[in-house]
This record gives C-alpha cells, sequence and structure tokens, in this order.
C-alpha cells in the first residue's frame, strides 16, 4: 500500500516504514509526530483510488527524526568572457528527515 501525499508543496511517494527529505519544516522537533492531511492517490494492493483534488478521510502520520539535515552544496557559477567578471555562490538547501509510521484510509 502506498499513497501520494503533498508535504511543503511537493508531491511524495509515501510508503510505511519508509524515510523521506522533505523541505525545512518549521517549528518541529526530533521525536515530534506530524499529520498531513492532503493525500491525492491511495493504491490499496492494487485498487487505485484518485481524489478530487484530495482523498476524503486519508492522512498520512509521520515522525520527525531530524529536524534540520543540510543537503549537498550547490555552486552557481557566473562569468562573463573578457570582461574580467566572476561570480561565484553556493548554497545548501534544508531539509527535514522524517519516517513514516502510518498511513490511514
Amino acid at each position: 500500500m502506498y499513497v501520494i501525499v503533498e508535504i511543503n508543496g511537493q508531491q511524495f511517494r509515501a510508503e510505511e516504514g519508509k524515510k523521506l527529505f522533505v523541505h525545512h519544516i518549521q517549528d518541529v522537533e526530533s521525536g515530534n509526530v506530524v499529520e498531513f492531511e492532503k493525500v491525492l492517490l491511495v493504491d490499496n494492493e492494487g485498487v487505485i483510488t484518485v481524489g478530487t483534488p484530495l482523498v476524503e478521510g486519508a492522512k498520512v502520520v509521520v515522525e520527525v527524526l531530524s529536524p534540520l539535515v543540510k543537503g549537498d552544496k550547490v555552486l552557481i557559477f557566473h562569468k562573463k568572457r573578457r570582461k574580467g567578471h566572476r561570480k561565484l555562490n553556493g548554497h545548501r538547501q534544508q531539509f527535514t528527515e522524517v519516517n513514516i509510521t502510518q498511513i490511514v484510509v
């Protein structure tokens, strides 16, 4: 059984026991339980239910494992040829690691 759930503007395929890295969730601590009710699709052993736009009564319960995880560094390099202009910026995206504990349909 799996569901497609929307968490902080992104869609994820969620199964029980699976770990996910989602965009940083504000004001949570390690061990907190969070519920997400924006379930878009449910696949229950081959029986697929598609929401219009959401599936009624379905939710995903997750446990926060680590509230702040930094992703890999992405380097952005700008250069204008023959002008002596170079600029290098770096960015590390912040994520929250969650473990899916329960899917309620």
